[in-house]
């Protein structure tokens, strides 16, 4: 029944897990798009501003906001690969800790294992305890002195029984 319990335990980290990646990634995701949208809005800003200005100061404006549009874009490109690097480093995180997870409940399997066969052992033992005191009852088994006992007749021929007592130390 352990085994059961550890691999539940297992399962339900395993999910919770899961669900906290996705939480995760779907909030990187938003984070990355917003940053994209604020940053393509900005672009955007400036250069109808600069649209605006070339027509007033020529083309020096239209050279530094061209630069500016590059840099936002830049910017946006960035944000979108950082987000990216921190949903793969949630994935493998959560990789990690799901073989942890299976890698324990199968060591508790092992241990649980060891228990089951003394158990069995103990049984059996207890099991053929019993049988000796009723054979030794009925008068099929030894007495104290390990004397074997004559139980009647068959056929003419005498029979007798004998028992083994097997200890288990």
């Amino acid at each position: 029944m352990s085994s059961h319990d550890q691999q539940y335990r297992a399962g339900e980290v395993k999910g919770r897990t899961e669900e906290k990646t996705s939480q995760m990634m779907g909030t990187m995701r938003d984070k990355a798009q917003q940053g994209k949208d604020k940053t393509s809005d900005t672009a955007g800003a400036a250069w109808n501003r600069t649209k605006e200005s070339t027509d007033q100061t020529g083309s020096y404006v239209s050279d530094k906001a061209g630069a500016a549009k590059d840099k936002a874009s830049e910017m946006g490109q960035a944000t979108k690969d950082k987000a990216s690097q921190i949903g793969q480093a949630t994935k493998d995180k959560a990789s990690d800790t799901a073989q942890w997870t299976k890698e324990t409940a199968e060591s508790g399997k092992e241990k649980t294992g060891g228990v089951m066969q003394r158990t069995g052992e103990q049984v059996k033992s207890m099991a053929q305890g019993a049988a000796d005191a009723v054979k030794s009852t009925l008068g099929f088994g030894e007495d104290e002195g390990g004397d074997k006992h004559t139980t009647g007749t068959t056929g003419g021929l005498d029979t007798t029984t004998t028992t083994t007592r097997r200890t288990n130390y």
